[in-house]
């Protein structure tokens, strides 16, 4: 993957965690989720494609000899930035870095 996509990708995704946390508030980005089964449905499925990928990243984290710890870590506390900082982080399947 393509690190200027993965960048652009983390970039875009801290400035809009930025904005909805100064409007709504940490709390409030949670709650808006339970409001109607749509926006529940939405969550939803964002915790089956982290559950995905953290199996995944697990696999690839222990296969190279890595700590898969510290990124299911932050995964499980900040969502999509834990696997993209990964993914930015190392190249998959090597201990080497990008």
């Amino acid at each position: 993957m393509k690190r200027i996509v993965l960048i652009s990708t983390l970039a875009a995704l801290s400035i809009i965690t930025a904005l909805a946390l100064m409007q709504d508030g940490l709390w409030n980005i949670f709650a808006y989720n339970f409001l109607n089964f749509g926006e529940f449905q939405v969550f939803f499925d964002l915790v089956i494609a982290l559950g995905l990928f953290l199996g995944w990243m697990w696999g690839d984290a222990t296969s190279s000899g890595r700590n898969p710890w510290p990124w299911m870590l932050l995964t499980l506390s900040m969502g999509s930035f834990g696997p993209l900082i990964y993914l930015l982080w190392y190249k998959t399947g090597r201990t080497g870095r990008l």
